[in-house]
């Protein structure tokens, strides 16, 4: 297997190439142009560039973003925040409010079982003199 030689490699994309246009019936040429390899890729790669390029612009600097999924005003984030905190203030309200139900569902019922609040304490015996 032949290795690639850089040189040769190199020299073939400096070849030049001759492009003609010509008018098929009367085989006059149009247009000649020539070409290497490399000049159409860097050609092709600017071209490419340069249309990535608009394209971000476009989106970037005009309406058109607000057509991407995700993106939106800043009021309508701003708008979404305030909802999302009322929402888990509301949703944690209503937890506070199962629980109470649940407790009072238990007194009720009578399933509550009482624990003291004090510990019992060890009191010495008071001896009684009845002499």
């Amino acid at each position: 297997m032949d290795k690639i030689n850089p040189e040769s490699t190199f020299k073939r994309l400096r070849n030049t190439y001759r492009l003609v246009v010509m008018n098929d019936d009367t085989y006059e040429e149009m247009l000649t142009v020539r070409l290497s390899r490399l000049s159409v890729y860097i050609g092709l790669s600017t071209v490419f560039v340069v249309l990535v390029g608009l394209t971000i612009a476009l989106i970037a600097f005009t309406p058109l973003k607000y057509y991407i999924p995700g993106y939106g005003t800043r009021e309508s984030r701003t708008a979404l925040q305030l909802l999302k905190i009322r929402t888990d203030s509301l949703e944690q309200a209503i937890h506070y409010k199962e629980q109470y139900l649940e407790g009072v569902k238990k007194v009720l019922s009578g399933d509550v079982q009482t624990k003291l609040d004090t510990v019992p304490l060890a009191m010495p015996k008071v001896e009684s003199s009845n002499d």
